[in-house]
């Protein structure tokens, strides 16, 4: 009896153990034990950390950033070149980033929203006491916050009204009850880009889809609006607007006459527009300009690096253009003393840090260094571009990552990670945890971009839509017979992963190139496209409609159909890992819970991971590390054995 009882409590102990790997707000089926080798293994490449800028003090050098000390990302301040982050917030759920009020810098306002559910709250938070006071209705979608120039108010968008469309709306945050409507719109891709120099006026932008959107100008006041930008003429996307210092004219990005992004300034007079700076041969992707209105910093997109320039902002004449690592510029801000410019950089061999050049000498400052786990990123693997025909001899191209040779001889096996958008790029930022793929496990990791990237012109960017949706897919084709043909890769052992668009391409390849692939994972992948346009948020359906076809039309319903995974879930025999956010308001849960279903009722293999406190990616530290050790366990089992 006693010999009993203790098999009986071994077993119950046992499984508590097993349960007790899984923090509680994820649901895992399928899904073994993380072994503690692994989790030891990994353990250092989990703790790398990030920072990003938010905004210049006002009145002192000193800045906002976010960055994560605990489990989620908070707000931080730093005085100086290196020196502590001294952390404002103390919140449950990610900050995604504030701005003080722009002239005293008493306060801060920033967005946060819970779950992952995307329906971003405005917050006050006063640097005296530290208390934080909600500005916005606590349910709808608040984003975009731009402060006028004097300071009083604040414009953002809120779906608040419908749900489903962005209107703009203006406050004092000192006294959130000052809120009010300023302008009713229809559509959910509105949003605030700049106040004029006497904050009479704004400018808005008007998103219909990444090749096409207008500029619009509000009087503040009086409540008429003006379209800005020319209609008619075919498809034209103008972007990132902003007021010169003389208020009669706007710096505007746009592919008007152009196949690129380009910089640009209209006259508000005469609706003339004139090219800025030298011919567009790659994407303006960011600009700021300072604040007496001289000189503008201005980032290009070029094969996916960035390149940052300095212009005088009447001539257009290059100022600089400071040697940087090759890698991708993020958020970026002119000091009020118009001589510093902040900046984020993402390279192969640094975290996403903070970075200031001063305009003047042209030096360049690194104002944060972010932890690598104690791992030297001095040996952290830099990218080769690579170029390849498709199918239909269009030019793609990807960028590959490759392990030491030297320490992993032989032909590698090869994770192909596809990016999600489809309106994405892949680019060569730094690697994090993907960086446990190369330097442990051998594993070379390609990052395609197949057609509907951006940053490879405006025509490249359509060759997806519609009904060429599966022409991206036979781009990863494209891509499998180039691995193929390098004797220095394991053409047996390849696999597939990407998120959002990314986790439909997964599936999609698994689909038609099964036969050449041994997994994949998805995750919060789009299963089918019909039920997806169905139950997507309010805001985001006709945005949607745009690029992947409007299911309201037979014809594009019947297609639609026909390349949705769920419907060919028999044609994917390798297994799959998906992975899902609860609370996703862009692709819904039900879309991964339906194609877990299909593949099991058609005897394949389907691991499902699911945390019920994210959304459209995981953000929490805890439920990213055991996303991440289960991702290698499932590529440890299906592609490296």
């Amino acid at each position: 009896m006693k010999s009993r009882c203790f098999g009986l409590f071994a077993t119950v102990f046992a499984l508590g153990n097993v349960l007790a790997q899984v923090p509680e707000n994820l649901v895992t089926e399928k899904v073994p034990p993380i072994p503690p080798e692994l989790k030891s293994a990994v353990g250092r490449y989990l703790e790398f950390r990030a920072a990003g800028f938010s905004d210049w003090h006002p009145t002192k050098r000193e800045m906002l950033i976010t960055t994560r000390f605990a489990d989620v990302t908070q707000l931080h301040m730093v005085k100086m070149p290196g020196g502590a982050r001294r952390q404002l917030t103390f919140l449950p759920e990610p900050v995604s980033g504030g701005s003080f009020d722009p002239k005293q810098g008493a306060f801060v306002v920033f967005s946060q929203d819970s779950g992952g559910g995307e329906f971003f709250q405005l917050h006050r938070y006063d640097l005296a006491d530290g208390r934080i006071t909600l500005l916005t209705d606590g349910k709808s979608r608040n984003t975009g916050p731009r402060w006028s120039n004097s300071g009083n108010w604040l414009a953002y968008s809120s779906t608040r009204r419908t749900g489903r469309d962005t209107d703009i709306f203006v406050m004092d945050p000192r006294q959130p009850e000052s809120d009010r409507l300023a302008l009713q719109v229809k559509g959910g891709g509105w949003g605030v880009l700049d106040w004029s120099p006497d904050d009479k006026q704004l400018l808005l932008s008007e998103y219909i889809s990444i090749n096409e959107s207008r500029i619009h100008l509000l009087n503040h006041a009086s409540g008429e609006v003006q379209l800005l930008t020319p209609s008619g003429g075919g498809k034209v996307s103008w972007t990132g607007a902003l007021f010169a210092k003389d208020g009669k004219s706007i710096f505007v990005v746009t592919d008007k006459d152009s196949e690129f992004q380009r910089l640009c300034r209209l006259d508000l007079a005469t609706k003339k527009l004139t090219p800025f700076g030298a011919e567009a041969r790659d994407d303006v992707e960011a600009f700021d300009l300072s604040a007496d209105g001289r000189k503008l910093a201005v980032v290009s997109n070029q094969e996916g690096v960035s390149v940052l320039r300095l212009l005088d902002a009447r001539s257009g004449k290059i100022l600089r253009t400071p040697k940087l690592p090759l890698g991708v510029i993020g958020a970026m801000k002119w000091h009020a003393n118009n001589r510093d410019l902040a900046f984020t950089l993402s390279s192969a061999r640094s975290p996403n840090d903070v970075y200031v050049l001063d305009a003047k000498t042209g030096k360049t400052e690194r104002w944060t260094e972010s932890e690598t786990g104690g791992l030297d990123p001095a040996n952290f693997v830099e990218p080769e571009l690579i170029r390849v025909k498709s199918f239909d001899g269009l030019p793609v191209s990807a960028f590959l990552y490759r392990p030491d040779a030297k320490k992993f001889p032989g032909p590698r096996p090869v994770l192909v990670n596809i990016h999600g958008g489809p309106e994405g790029q892949s680019r060569p930022i730094f690697q994090a945890r993907n960086n446990y793929y190369l330097n442990a496990l051998g594993v070379v990791v390609l990052y395609p971009n197949v057609r509907g990237s951006t940053g490879f012109g405006k025509t490249f960017l359509t060759l997806d839509n519609g009904f060429k949706r599966e022409d991206s897919v036979n781009d990863i084709g494209a891509f499998l017979d180039w691995i193929e043909r390098d004797a220095s890769l394991d053409k047996g052992r390849v696999a597939v992963i990407g998120g959002s668009y990314g986790g439909y391409m997964v599936l999609a390849s698994l689909g038609h190139h099964g036969r050449r692939l041994r997994c994949g994972v998805d995750a919060v992948g789009i299963s089918n496209f019909l039920t997806f346009l169905k139950n997507t948020q309010d805001y985001r359906r006709d945005l949607r409609r745009v690029e992947y076809g409007d299911e309201r039309d037979p014809a594009m319903a019947v297609f639609l159909g026909k390349i949705s995974p769920a419907n060919h879930a028999d044609k994917i025999q390798k297994p799959l890992f998906v992975i899902q956010g609860l609370n996703d308001p862009r692709v819904p849960a039900s879309e991964s819970e339906q194609m877990v279903k299909a593949i099991r009722e058609h005897g394949g293999t389907a691991w499902y991971l699911m945390a019920k406190d994210e959304g459209h990616g995981f953000q929490k530290k805890r439920n990213v590390d055991f996303m991440f050790q289960s991702t290698v366990l499932f590529l440890q089992e299906h592609l490296l054995n």
